[in-house]
This record gives C-alpha cells, structure tokens and sequence, in this order.
C-alpha cells in the first residue's frame, strides 16, 4: 500500500480558517479602539494656533465639537510660559522654565500639540461634549492626560483636581498638591462608567484650590472607548472554534493511502 500526501489541501484549509480568525480579531480590535471622543487632542480650533480663553465667555475662539462657559484657556505648542493667551481680562500665562520657575512646565503635553488649561476655583464650568456610539450597559473606558499648573503672577501652593462625568455617572481624579509656581507633571488617567443611553454628555470640570490664587487643571489627549457587544464577542469564539475544527479535519486527512 502506497501513500501520497495531500498537503496542499491541507494548508488550504489552514490558511482560510486562519484568514477568518484573523479578521473576526481584527473587528473586536477596531470596536475597542475606537475614540468616540471628537478632537480629544484639541487641535480643530476655530482660529487654528491661536491660544485664548475659549467658550461662551470669549467666543473669539472655540475648540471645534467642545463647548463651555466657563474660564478656560487652550494653549498652543510653547505659549503656555511664553506669549500666553489672550483672553477677557488680559494675557494669561502659566509659571514655567521660560518665564522664571523651573517647575518642569513642557510645551506640550505627552500626546504633544494644543493642550486646555482650565481654572478651577474661578468662573468654573465644565469642558463638554455629547458622546455618540456608546452602548447602554456595556462599558466605556475614558482615559486622558492631565495636570497641574499656576498662573504667572500669583504666589502660594495649590491644588488641582477633575471632575469627570459621562451622563447621570460622574468621578474624580485624585487631588494633585501643587507647589508655589509649580506644575504636577503630566498624569495618564483611565475611569471605567456603564452608560444608561447611546448618546451622554461627557464632561470634565476642574476643581482647584485655593481661590485667587490661579490653580489651572490641564487636559489633553482624551479618548472614550467602548467594549465590544457580547454578540461580537460571541462570534469571534465561534471563529476561533471553527479554525480549530478545519485544521484538526485537515491535518486526518493530509495523507491518503492508495492501493
């Protein structure tokens, strides 16, 4: 009895099931990694490179898809301690290395690019926006770099902190203990909320300490996430089952006996 192997058979089997497995992989990847969060770097800005207080209170400039009324600053690459932005009673800038604490204050934040500074103990109001694509009861990761800063020309230790919400849900960072003209250091923070709906309001406000004495909470590089649906989950076991399946049937039959 002679044997010929059927190999080729064999791997055509293999190589399909393993193409299907991979894109099922590749779908439930995509679902997790999608940011829902629109211009959560903060770069769409109504008047591009232009650092000013932004909102309802200075509608000369606006972070596209962000809305606010409250006393809150975007800075562009290096102004921070440097230029400054404009805004409705003057100039404001942030104590760094170019005008006088070396406080470690960089020109950007960790994802580089524009970044908010958001005053949290004067005309305080929360940074905005409506989050579509979210799916009620599963939940949605929301991360983000921020950090802790002072106005230029004002003295005394402070301390910074956010208030996060998504829908009727809301958290908070931990509370950053900032030095007299000093900056934290950029933080990576990741808050875990269930929505109840497929739309909700995210929104952070900075909570500072103590008055009159400008402590700025920082945000940049905010992205919301979701977790794949169980039906997606569901489906991808059944893809890798199957690839099992195919290559154990390939692999009996990679050799034929013949008479």
């Amino acid at each position: 009895m002679k044997y010929v192997s059927s190999i080729p058979s064999y791997w055509h089997h293999v190589l399909k099931a393993a193409a299907a497995a991979s894109a099922l992989m590749l779908l439930v990847s995509s679902a997790q990694a999608s940011n829902l969060a629109l211009n959560g770097d903060f770069e769409q800005l109504l008047v591009p490179g232009a650092s000013m207080e932004f909102g309802g209170r200075f509608p000369f400039q606006q972070v596209t898809n962000w809305t606010t009324d409250g006393y809150n600053f975007v800075f562009a690459p290096g102004s921070a301690d440097t230029t400054g932005g404009a805004g409705e009673y003057g100039t404001v800038s942030l104590w760094g290395p170019n005008n006088g604490s070396s406080n470690g204050l960089p020109a950007t934040s960790p994802t580089g690019g524009n970044f908010l500074a958001m005053d949290g103990a004067y005309a305080v109001d929360a940074v905005s926006q409506t989050i579509n694509g979210l799916i009620p009861g599963q939940k949605a990761t929301v991360s983000f770099y921020w950090a802790g800063a002072q106005q230029k020309g004002y003295n005394s230790a402070t301390t910074e902190q956010f208030q996060v919400s998504l829908g009727s849900e809301t958290q908070f960072t931990p509370v950053l203990d900032n030095l007299d003209h000093g900056f934290t250091g950029w933080n990576k923070e990741t808050l875990d909320f269930v929505p109840t709906s497929t739309s909700e309001v995210l929104s952070f406000l900075a909570i500072g300490t103590p008055n009159g004495v400008p402590p700025f909470s920082l945000l940049d590089g905010v992205s919301v996430s979701v977790a794949p649906e169980p039906a997606t989950l569901g489906l991808l076991l059944i893809g890798v089952g199957s690839f099992g399946a195919i290559r154990r049937r390939a692999k009996r039959k990679h050799v034929t006996p013949i008479s």
